[in-house]
């Protein structure tokens, strides 16, 4: 049995954050997404809210769950018994600062692998930093992400 971990700060899931999820469910006996709970960026969603997002996103897949986690992303993986940690490529710029990172928890962590998995091409432009921009500013989000994600983000911006 393979277990992957797919980590992000999620805030909030989109569908592009799904398609990733999706197709590594598919490819691996089990997936935890990992929500970190602690990112250095500001947040619109706590950690409790972000799991509860992610984890209704997902309820039809039978073989992901959703934890949230913090400190290093190799040490929530071997904690999860994963030996797999899923990213997600949206542009080559992605690619720069994942492979950076892959370095890193390689050295860390050898007995982990990395496994990229490139975005839909209809979600190559989408980032949780943007869809928030974009619904702060009053625009129309519902087709980028969950039903339940986007009445969640009209209820935080008061809308």
């Amino acid at each position: 049995m393979i277990r992957a971990t797919y980590p992000g700060s999620f805030d909030p899931v989109t569908n592009g954050h799904l398609d990733i999820a999706t197709r590594a469910a598919g490819l691996f006996d089990e997936l935890v997404v990992g929500v970190y709970d602690i990112p250095q960026k500001s947040l619109m969603f706590s950690t409790k809210e972000r799991v509860e997002l992610f984890s209704l996103a997902v309820a039809k897949l039978k073989n992901v769950k959703v934890a949230p986690y913090n400190g290093l992303t190799v040490d929530f993986a071997k904690k999860m018994g994963a030996k797999v940690i899923v990213r997600g490529l949206r542009s080559a710029t992605d690619f720069e600062s994942e492979f950076e990172m892959n370095m890193m928890n390689k050295h860390m962590a050898p007995e982990v692998e990395q496994v990229f998995l490139v975005s839909d091409l209809a979600f190559q432009f989408l980032s949780a930093r943007l869809l928030k921009e974009v619904a702060n500013l009053g625009g129309t989000i519902d087709h980028l992400v969950p039903q339940h994600v986007a009445q969640a983000l009209r209820q935080k911006l008061g809308r």
